[in-house]
């Protein structure tokens, strides 16, 4: 599709055109589908939950960040003259994602599938952002994109590492006394966890107050609110895995192996990205801030 012909198109239309609408709704279906935004997102549980670990950590942040970029190409600079009819759209999809996603975390008994709705509540974080329809807005979302890829990628890493009898361990039930056992892994796992809730000096913070700071100033300051309150519910579940992992006694024979070379570096580089842009985030946010101009 060329976007710019698709933006200078939009000039010579007069009152709604119902195929143009509908035309850019079943675009909006297959984006939103692939960044698992509700009500598009059946897929993702059972897809992180049956694939390997790697692939999993792959679909969870590389996907995602190339589904946000097409989003974005696609609303900002092809359906732009269009924005007040998709943004309602994006404002309920946003608001559905962040509370289903966080809703549904709290009653999930495996880690994979922890993650995966935990990964669709990040995903309403972002459209957010993506709403406020200015460079605030755009440069939030890319520096989110970044920082969630990295933590996310590096808490995959780990937990290909928890296994039981030769296989992964992902039943939380596994992961209880974990801090005992693999005192290196929990305390690792946990800093991510604590960054997917948003704590200060974490990457997860600084993501979450870009993109709810630009709703703020884009006038979508409810949204920011309904994304305040889903954060809370998330890091409810993400502290309830760490009280699991240091505050109950170990079964089985749950344990960390050790980490191949690639394996650690993976672990190395997303957990020091994370803290970086949670302690230093200027460079970053100042790059995406200069990026955030879309060329038709």
């Amino acid at each position: 599709m060329h976007l710019n012909e698709i933006a200078a198109s939009l000039n010579q239309v007069v009152g709604q055109d119902p195929l143009l609408i509908t035309g850019l709704v079943l675009v909006l279906v297959g984006l939103l589908f692939k960044i698992g935004a509700v009500p598009f997102h059946s897929w993702t549980p059972d897809v992180y939950q049956g694939s390997p670990t790697p692939v999993t950590g792959f679909m969870a942040a590389c996907t995602k960040l190339a589904a946000f970029g097409a989003l974005l190409r696609v609303l900002y600079v092809g359906f732009d003259g269009l924005a007040w009819n998709w943004k309602p759209i994006i404002a309920v999809v946003a608001v559905l994602t962040m509370v289903v996603g966080a809703v549904l975390s709290v009653t999930q008994t495996d880690v994979k599938r922890l993650l995966a709705y935990s990964s669709i509540t990040h995903a309403g974080f972002i459209l957010v952002g993506l709403i406020a329809l200015d460079r605030a807005g755009l440069s939030g979302v890319m520096f989110y994109l970044v920082a969630y890829g990295f933590s996310t990628i590096a808490a995959f890493a780990l937990i290909a590492l928890v296994r039981s009898q030769g296989s992964e361990a992902t039943h939380l039930s596994q992961w209880a006394g974990l801090g005992r056992r693999s005192p290196l892994v929990a305390a690792l796992f946990s800093f991510l966890l604590l960054a997917f809730a948003g704590i200060p000096l974490t990457a997860g913070f600084t993501a979450k107050f870009a993109v709810f700071g630009a709703a703020i100033g884009g006038g979508a300051t409810w949204l920011a609110v309904v994304g305040v309150v889903a954060s809370a519910v998330t890091a409810f579940v993400y502290v309830k895995v760490i009280v699991l992992m240091y505050f109950s006694e170990p079964t089985g024979d749950t344990a960390a192996v050790v980490p191949s070379a690639l394996g650690a570096v993976s672990v190395a580089i997303g957990v020091l990205a994370t803290v970086v842009l949670g302690v230093a985030p200027s460079p970053l946010l100042d790059l995406a801030h200069s990026s955030s101009l879309f060329i038709r």
